[in-house]
């Protein structure tokens, strides 16, 4: 397929972008779905917290996994294809898990996240390849779709359980967007797109040095993003904050960040060195960290509402850098999957490690020291990646 394919057809543009972003509308709202109705699934099921925490970790892990033989994939099987079989594998795994049997839960787990890690991989190189000109504009759209998948999966969770009397009611939505998305997704079959005769400016994304420094980003990000995700409720709790209130303020969290999410990659796209955004995102992510740090009683709005600018701005950034920072579609598709395999196999050990630090001191001031810590250090290699030039220059 040549560059800018759909350019000077309209309706085909239209609906390409909207075919890919109702594949992108599948890749968390399956798995976060679970969240809020954990305690009727564990009842009704009869499995302990940790065995039940597996429902959260297969996917983590399939996403490490999973993403680091998606570029071999892509080069024996057209891309466009491999979206497609993706898709239905997610309808396929969201479907097992509303069977009352565990282990069918695990393996549509497993099968869930296989087929979101493929997708994870594979649309940031795609936006770089069907639309180079507005790779920066489309991956903040992307990352805004996510996100809302993300958050409307969870804001519905106990209103659908309720209105239907049943926790699968809710699950049952993440098993028939897939296929209305698989649908949707047939014509794009038809589009004439061979990036097997691209040329590749370079053998191996492994050896480059700002490759290794954006998986440093992606992964410490991921880590940040996770332990919010999973303790920010408990520790808004032990500063005195009720528990309606904690959830609210921690779903907060996501839709601040959206704007920045959206407006990151489009800024970033039109300049040279990115560095300028890095210092945003380190002062918002520190601000936020020392605000719950020092003063976790008080104004947690603020320190929320800063972390989810730190958040939305750090993943639409990593993403946007796949398509910026390459030449062409398979170089952004290799990148992507060394980036995100690798982040995400040390982000899924993340939560726990905190989880144990809790345990021990029964207090979060290591753990915030820690975040902080890690905020610094992500922001550092995405200084050395964000310098300007290609990842291979």
């Amino acid at each position: 397929m040549q560059s800018g394919h759909f350019d000077n057809r309209r309706w085909a543009f239209i609906g390409a972008i909207f075919a890919l972003m109702l594949a992108a509308a599948n890749l968390r709202g399956g798995l976060v779905v679970i969240g809020p109705i954990v305690a009727d699934m564990r009842a009704d099921l009869g499995v302990s917290a940790s065995a039940f925490g597996m429902l959260m970790t297969l996917p983590l892990i399939c996403f490490g996994v999973i993403s680091l033989l998606v570029p071999a994939l892509a080069r024996k099987v057209e891309p466009l294809r491999v979206v497609l079989g993706a898709t239905l594998l997610i309808a396929l795994g969201a479907a097992l898990r509303l069977l009352m049997h565990f282990p069918i839960m695990l393996l549509g787990t497993l099968l869930l996240g296989t087929g979101i890690a493929v997708l994870n991989v594979l649309i940031p190189g795609l936006v770089k390849g069907l639309f180079p000109k507005q790779s920066g504009s489309l991956t903040g759209l992307y990352t805004v779709v996510l996100t809302l998948g993300a958050t409307l999966s969870i804001v519905s969770a106990i209103p659908m359980r309720d209105y239907f009397g049943s926790w699968q009611a809710p699950l049952v939505v993440w098993a028939l967007l897939p296929l209305l998305a698989a649908l949707v997704w047939l014509p794009m079959l038809r589009v004439q797109f061979t990036p097997k005769n691209m040329p590749t400016p370079s053998a191996s994304v492994w050896r480059l040095p700002k490759a290794w420094a954006l998986t440093a980003f992606m992964g410490l990000q991921s880590s940040v993003f996770y332990v919010l995700a999973t303790w920010l409720p408990r520790l808004l709790m032990d500063s005195g904050y009720s528990d309606v209130y904690a959830g609210s303020l921690t779903s907060l969290l996501a839709l601040v960040g959206l704007p920045a999410a959206f407006l990151i990659p489009v800024v970033a796209a039109r300049m040279q060195s990115q560095r300028g955004l890095i210092l945003m995102i380190l002062v918002t992510g520190l601000a936020g960290m020392f605000g719950l740090l020092l003063l976790p009683e008080k104004f947690a709005e603020i320190w929320v509402s800063l972390l989810g600018v730190y958040g939305g701005s750090s993943l639409s950034m990593a993403l946007v850098l796949f398509a910026i920072k390459t030449h062409d579609m398979r170089q952004a598709t290799a990148l992507s999957a060394m980036v995100q395999g690798l982040g995400y196999l040390g982000a899924s050990v993340t939560p726990s490690l905190v989880g144990a630090s809790y345990d021990i001191s029964q207090e979060w001031t290591l753990v915030v020291w820690g975040m902080i810590a890690v905020i610094a250090v992500q922001n550092l290699a995405g200084w050395i990646v964000c310098a300007p030039g290609k990842i291979d220059e």
